[in-house]
């Protein structure tokens, strides 16, 4: 159990990681967003803050992002809880 538990954890890290990586993106979107005047496409610069946001949130293509993150953390919490609480 040791093991799998180490990898899960591994794993949790890993997807963390991915979700923070892609935030910059997010931050950039927004502060051209921010720095934007009154000439610029304020819908392709929100169209920009969509798609970072939807990136960090599913991962895009490659699926690191925060809903895998999310399920990371459940597994490696049963795999804790069990470990913690034999049958």
């Amino acid at each position: 159990m040791d093991e799998e538990l180490r990898k899960a954890r591994e794993k949790v890290d890993k997807e963390f990681t991915a979700v923070k990586e892609s935030l910059g993106d997010l931050y950039v979107a927004m502060e051209a967003l921010r720095a934007a005047g009154p000439e610029d496409s304020l819908q392709d610069l929100l169209g920009a803050v969509e798609d970072a946001a939807k990136k960090a949130r599913t991962g895009g293509v490659l699926g690191s992002g925060a809903k895998s993150h999310s399920k990371a953390v459940k597994e490696w919490r049963e795999l804790l809880e069990a470990e913690q609480n034999p049958i």
